[in-house]
């Protein structure tokens, strides 16, 4: 087991009472990583968001992205695979729930990998490898949110 910290720091900037406060916050890492966040602008409006920051959405899909891609970096290494390089366009959708309320529904991972020559799996392989990232992942083994791939 191990245990994984963040800090978040805000402080009211603006009418608190009226809903009129910045929502801008930091997020603080170990080894000293500091975040610029804040709500994301399609739920708070400006300029009581700075949309050049992090949201907890954006977030979120960042972290089921960057799990997935470093399970299957290493199920592929495993495997005797060559990944020369890994990029995801990632998205999630914010929706209606079926609680009544909105979550994030869905997440779609979009990798798109380029393979040493001649160390690279067929697709089958390849499909294999993304479903037993996915299986493996901390992240999508925590959330419930449908989780999509399409390889690129």
């Amino acid at each position: 087991m191990s245990t994984h910290t963040a800090t978040i720091r805000w402080a009211r900037e603006g009418e608190f009472a009226r809903k009129k406060y910045q929502r801008a916050h930091r997020w603080f890492f170990d080894g000293g990583v500091e975040v610029p966040a804040a709500a994301s602008p399609h739920v708070v409006p400006k300029p009581w968001t700075t949309e050049a920051a992090v949201d907890p959405e954006e977030a979120f899909v960042a972290a089921i992205a960057s799990c997935h891609m470093l399970t299957f970096l290493f199920l592929a290494a495993n495997e005797g695979f060559v990944a020369e390089s890994y990029e995801d366009d990632a998205a999630g959708l914010l929706a209606n729930d079926e609680g009544g309320g909105q979550s994030v529904t869905e997440v779609t991972l979009r990798p798109r990998i380029v393979w040493a020559e001649g160390r690279a799996p067929d697709a089958a392989k390849l499909e294999a490898l993304h479903a037993r990232a996915h299986r493996e992942c901390f992240i999508s083994r925590s959330v419930k949110s449908s989780i999509r791939i399409e390889p690129r």
